[in-house]
């Protein structure tokens, strides 16, 4: 029941997440990108946090939608929190600020919450050793 209740939770802030990246906190989230991962992907910074909210979205639901495949899903998640860190480093080494990360000390602290993600989506998508898959 804990874990259902967090990968509940998780999924509730990815798609809170995912809907700011497309909304409300669009411009913002272009901070965090890097010069270089537009150069990577070949693409804008803007076009960068769309999709990356589209990814969140689509996780985000299932986590919900597919709790039998709740752990391909959660990894899926932790590699985002895991791919999405570059970004956190690099928004923490230019200063630069956006909503809720307007201090140093905040973008700072930002970079030790994304293992904490990793882990929470990894543990909230598990079972307990030998539990089977197509359980809740």
């Amino acid at each position: 029941m804990p874990r259902t209740v967090a990968r509940l939770a998780l999924a509730a802030l990815l798609i809170v997440a995912g809907t700011a990246h497309l909304t409300v906190l669009r411009r913002g989230y272009r901070i965090a990108v890097p010069d270089w991962a537009t150069r990577v992907l070949r693409t804008d910074k803007d076009m960068i946090v769309v999709a990356s909210g589209a990814v969140e979205l689509m996780l985000g639901a299932g986590l919900i939608a597919l709790p039998r495949e709740r752990r391909r899903v959660g990894a899926a998640v932790a590699a985002l929190f895991v791919a999405v860190f570059p970004g956190n480093v690099h928004q923490w080494r230019s200063g630069a600020s956006a909503p809720g990360l307007d201090t140093d000390a905040r973008r700072f602290g930002r970079l030790f919450l994304q293992p904490v993600l990793v882990a929470w989506a990894l543990w909230a998508t598990s079972g307990p050793r030998g539990a089977s898959q197509h359980t809740g």
